[in-house]
């Protein structure tokens, strides 16, 4: 048979044999290809485990505990990492008609990493604590006359003094802590336990060890998958924290390979990468604003002058010089992210300095050519548009300010930034409301709740109403929407509560920055495209994968 093939092969021509070989090549890249084809076709891609996944982040662990976590990032990243939220533990949870009784149930057989059961105790117990003043936790506020009642060594009744729609945005994000690691230090104490750093907690890793050098800086956190995580296994075996002192720091270890993913960074930075990577952008319920002090500045009464300072103020440009274009403009309160937002609401001030000028001269402020600042006399005193601003150092807040100070000052309108350590703002400035105006970010959530931001008591410290807003029909629909079930109703409400903020101009809104997220071009499973804090990049991290398999439907 051999020979037989091999007297017909001899027997062809040198160019009948150039077209058998041709032919046979297209025939076995046709099989090839029809051969991947189908395996394609029957076939889908899912995820397997791989070993390590390292996080750079910028800052140090100071107290991994929900209960007394402040505003820290890096307590707040593994937080997420250690702890889940109630919903996540719970097997079921219901409110009742009048929307003041919620009763969760616990899963079966859950357990802490440490492998001790989880029960409705230790859901009393965090309560308890959150709600004790000597524990200083940072949820007390949140947490404040609701009373926790124990039904079950599984099921928990919350009972609220007034029904709240968005309650079930505090149960998800609520994270318990082990009775039988607290229950006998006292809670003036908690700060002072070791176990604020070396945790055990519920979530989908678990504490294994913690790097230090001699002086003490925390460099690592080395965590592996919790066997007891109420939810699917991570898809990643070992999750290890990397802590840096900047940003440069964190880059430098990315180009060297040390870490795998970074968090946060700027997009000015993002030319610093050397290495091949994504950029995952993602949208946060956060925006800053300028804020004012209407009281410590009389002229800000007068909302022509609030009007001229809006058409002065190049949102656009801001975004592109200060952000490379991945920041959006906000003009409202509530934003496009958020349930309730209303586009109609929005006031679309375009930037426009002789517009600004025109409305400032019909309103008789003159421009003093010797100091190119406008001045009016009124009841015999001369005021002059000058302004103080409060300005957290921060980068791209000052470079922000800078570009508003030079076109206000186009329009004859001077403003001097004061620029301060964010803390000092945050301790010191807020608390006693001593500015004329303050450039600072609202951080909202996915829900429209925005009382704490625009309500009349929420005016002075611990409030965090930063223009002093005082609008009782405003007091009104905010405190009607936290009590409205129904959404078709609650929007109207919104958007009228958005109209009307936006009609009173308390402040001059200015940007939401996007969230990027540095990772390997392998990385998937991140699914988030809304995260309400930095944190929340964790918030499906047992669905992250690195590496893939085929296998048959």
């Amino acid at each position: 048979m051999v020979n037989f093939i091999n007297q017909i092969f001899n027997s062809f021509t040198k160019t009948e044999r150039q077209i058998f070989w041709g032919s046979l090549l297209i025939f076995l890249a046709s099989g090839i290809l029809w051969a991947i084809l189908i395996f394609q076709t029957a076939t889908i891609e899912v995820p397997v485990e791989s070993q390590i996944y390292r996080e750079g982040v910028i800052g140090q662990p100071i107290a991994i505990n929900p209960v007394i976590a402040g505003t820290n990032d890096v307590d707040r990243d593994l937080i997420e990492l250690l702890f889940s939220g109630l919903i996540d533990l719970s097997e079921s949870y219901k409110v009742s008609p009048d929307g003041q009784t919620w009763n969760v149930t616990l899963k079966s057989n859950l357990r802490w990493s440490d492998g001790k059961p989880i029960t409705s105790d230790d859901i009393l117990f965090t309560i308890d604590a959150i709600q004790n003043p000597n524990s200083r936790s940072p949820l007390f506020l949140t947490w404040q006359g609701i009373v926790v009642n124990r039904i079950s060594e599984r099921e928990v009744e919350f009972a609220l003094r007034t029904p709240y729609a968005f309650f079930l945005d505090n149960l998800k994000g609520f994270r318990i802590i082990p009775r039988h690691i607290f229950g006998a230090i006292p809670v003036e104490n908690f700060r002072l336990s070791e176990f604020n750093l070396e945790p055990v907690g519920s979530g989908p890793y678990r504490f294994i060890s913690s790097e230090k050098r001699k002086d003490g800086f925390i460099t690592g956190y080395k965590l592996a998958t919790n066997e007891h995580f109420s939810l699917e296994k991570p898809f990643i075996k070992e999750f290890e924290v990397k802590f840096y002192p900047s940003t440069a720091e964190a880059i430098d270890a990315f180009n060297q390979k040390r870490i795998d993913g970074l968090g946060g960074i700027s997009p000015k930075n993002l030319g610093n990468l050397k290495l091949s990577h994504q950029i995952l952008e993602i949208r946060m319920p956060q925006y800053y604003a300028i804020f004012f002090n209407k009281s410590a500045a009389p002229n800000l009464e007068d909302p022509d002058l609030i009007r001229a300072l809006s058409l002065a103020t190049d949102k656009k440009r801001i975004i592109d010089e200060v952000f490379l274009g991945r920041a959006s403009i906000v003009n409202q309160p509530i934003l496009p992210v958020m349930d309730g937002y209303d586009i109609s609401a929005s006031p679309m001030t375009e930037f426009s300095i002789e517009e600004a000028v025109s409305l400032l001269e019909d309103d008789q402020w003159e421009l003093n050519e010797e100091n190119n600042i406008r001045t009016k006399k009124v009841s015999g005193q001369e005021k002059l548009l000058e302004f103080s601003i409060v300005v957290p150092q921060i980068s791209f807040l000052t470079e922000t300010i800078e570009i508003i100070k030079a076109d206000w000052a186009k329009a004859g309108i001077s403003l001097k930034p004061i620029f301060l350590n964010p803390a000092d703002v945050t301790n010191e400035v807020i608390k006693t409301r001593n500015y004329q105006m303050i450039i600072f970010g609202n951080i909202l959530r996915s829900n429209p709740d925005i009382f704490s931001f625009w309500h009349s008591s929420e005016r002075f410290y611990p409030g965090l109403n930063l223009a002093l807003y005082n609008n009782k029909k405003v007091d009104s629909l905010l405190e009607s929407t936290r009590k409205n079930f129904d959404p078709e109703s609650r929007g109207k409400e919104l958007s009228e509560l958005q109209n009307l903020i936006s009609k009173d101009m308390p402040a001059i809104f200015l940007y939401s920055p996007t969230y990027l997220y540095v990772g390997p071009k392998n990385l998937g499973g991140f699914e988030e495209r809304v995260i309400n804090t930095p944190a929340d990049r964790f918030k499906n991290v047992h669905r992250w994968y690195l590496k893939t398999t085929r296998i048959f439907k």
